[in-house]
């Protein structure tokens, strides 16, 4: 059957005390009906505070969404609608910069290649200190955001400082649709194996991945690691296609159940890497369009999955307009695999207002596996059900120390600012290091420095005694701000223990049958523990 594209449009209107669209209902709901048309009916006319009609529909309609229960579910405004479609698109009008807020400033973490911040000499590391006349110091990344985005065309200005420039730098652009890579590098990890991460799924993704995988081919690569680990999803169709690149035409990648509905998606095309051996990298941060993938490659014996359970997010969304330009995006149904897993991980609501696992498995002890339900890949092999994607080799991310989680406590309240003295103390390196460069333990002392000098307090003998954690984000910083994102992931892989037991595995395996007789002989490592990454972020 071939996938079934639907396209959905939906008109609510709303109308004072709601009344006439519960006209036909059965008495019992008649009853529902009109208590919610008595309430509206007494806020409106007696609360003591007087409301606007349309903020008080408003508020029922948010209220009747937020009791779903469903973190998926949401009613958007025109201006979240329009910030949704532009994220999911992975298309906007603006400048061309990735930003996060570090100390008083939103800074620039990446430039975007062809764009008017690359074309005006933007540099990582700048911050930004006025957009236009408006002085954005405290503002955080939405708020510079708000003011950069614009129509295309458009003119904005924007005045950055720049550690080791004493005055501020006022650059003009003019606003352009921008197109954020979904495959930001790809690279060679040894003479064999080649490295695609991948960070989401926007309309590119599917082109991205395949001049990726081509091009590493063409390098010499005999195997692909493709990393989706902290990919949070995105285009469904997407998924689709990307899979497609390794799956042949006319197989199930996915089939979708809901309120006596049943849809199956099926590969499309001849497939372009059929045979290249394929390891896929999925941890807690990889949801959605990622498990689809996974799931798929997973199920077809096409990909040996290695990492950590995924997240489980298996809802299809539907997105419904509204009158005035509002938006409902509604759950509709579940997610399935081609061997009929549910991706779907079961949440409620806990204690502390939050949605937790009803069932956590993050450990992934051989006790919590055996507990979930069992399916069977094309060529046999155990997989697991109950929610998620169960990698076929469980690796735990490598771990901070009991003295690396001492001082990363000690920080957590200076995050920005320990972040901001790190970059600053990065950038001085730039132009004076070279690719094997050795992190100076005077580095450590100047970002202990700048930190106590604005009244951070941390014990000496407790930064010491985390050092190794310091010298890991002064390194990250150096190596993107001198030589970019591919010397921080070469030089991350003596921390990076998931995908160097992925290099281990190509090294063994010149197919992809040879990669999982490879893996069955592996220890598994399901050991938990604190994983390391950044601080504060």
């Amino acid at each position: 059957m071939t996938r079934n594209r639907k396209a959905v449009l939906a008109s609510l209107v709303l109308v004072p005390l709601l009344a006439s669209g519960f006209a036909l209902q059965a008495r019992a709901t008649r009853g529902g009906a009109q208590l919610l048309d008595q309430v509206l009916t007494f806020v409106a006319l007696r609360y003591v505070d007087t409301l606007d009609a349309q903020e008080l529909y408003e508020k029922a309609a948010r209220g009747l969404v937020k009791e779903l229960n469903d973190p998926y579910t949401e009613l958007f405004t025109p201006k979240q609608l329009a910030e949704f479609s532009r994220n999911t698109n992975g298309r906007y009008a603006g400048v061309g910069m990735e930003i996060s807020k570090i100390g008083d400033y939103v800074t620039v973490n990446k430039v975007f290649p062809n764009s008017p911040a690359e074309g005006g000499g933007v540099q990582e590391g700048d911050k930004i200190m006025i957009i236009d006349t408006v002085n954005a110091r405290g503002f955080n990344t939405q708020q510079v955001q708000n003011y950069l985005l614009g129509p295309i065309g458009s003119p904005v200005s924007v005045t950055f400082g720049r550690i080791g420039v004493p005055q501020p730098i006022k650059m003009n652009f003019k606003r352009a649709q921008i197109q954020v890579p979904a495959v930001p590098y790809s690279m060679m990890l040894d003479e064999r194996t080649g490295y695609v991460p991948l960070t989401r799924f926007s309309e590119q993704t599917t082109a991205d991945i395949a001049n990726s995988v081509m091009a590493l081919r063409e390098r010499g690569a005999k195997g692909v690691i493709i990393d989706l680990r902290g990919n949070p999803g995105g285009i469904l169709e997407e998924a689709f296609s990307m899979s497609n690149l390794f799956l042949p035409k006319d197989k199930e990648l996915l089939s979708v159940r809901g309120r006596g509905e049943f849809q199956r998606f099926v590969s499309q095309e001849e497939p372009l890497a059929p045979d290249v051996p394929l390891v896929v990298l999925v941890d807690g941060g990889s949801a959605s369009a990622s498990e689809i993938v996974a799931g798929a490659l997973q199920d077809y014996d096409r990909a040996l999955v290695l990492g950590t359970t995924s997240f489980g997010k298996g809802l299809v969304q539907s997105v419904y307009n509204l009158d005035g330009g509002y938006a409902l995006k509604i759950t509709t149904g579940k997610w399935y695999t081609p061997s009929g897993r549910s991706i779907q991980k079961e949440r409620k609501i806990n204690a502390n207002g939050e949605y937790a696992e009803v069932m956590p498995d993050s450990m992934e002890t051989d006790s919590v596996r055996k507990a979930r339900p069992v399916f069977k890949s094309v060529g046999g092999r155990t997989v697991y059900g109950g929610g998620a994607i169960t990698p076929d080799v469980i690796v735990q991310p490598d771990t901070l120390s009991s003295q690396e989680q001492a001082l990363r406590r000690a920080l957590a309240p200076y995050g920005q600012k320990y972040f901001g003295y790190v970059a600053a103390v990065a950038e001085l390196q730039k132009g004076k290091v070279k690719p094997d460069f050795v992190v100076d333990p005077s580095w450590r002392d100047e970002v202990y420095k700048r930190l106590l000098a604005d009244t951070a307090k941390i014990d000496k003998a407790v930064w010491d005694a985390g050092a190794t954690d310091v010298d890991r984000a002064i390194e990250e910083r150096v190596a993107k701000i001198a030589f970019g994102d591919t010397l921080v992931r070469r030089r991350s892989l003596k921390d990076d223990n998931q995908l160097r037991r992925a290099m281990e595995l190509m090294r063994k395996g010149a197919t992809q049958k040879d990669l999982f007789t490879a893996a069955a002989a592996m220890p598994q490592n399901t050991k938990p523990g604190v994983a390391r990454g950044r601080a504060g972020r």
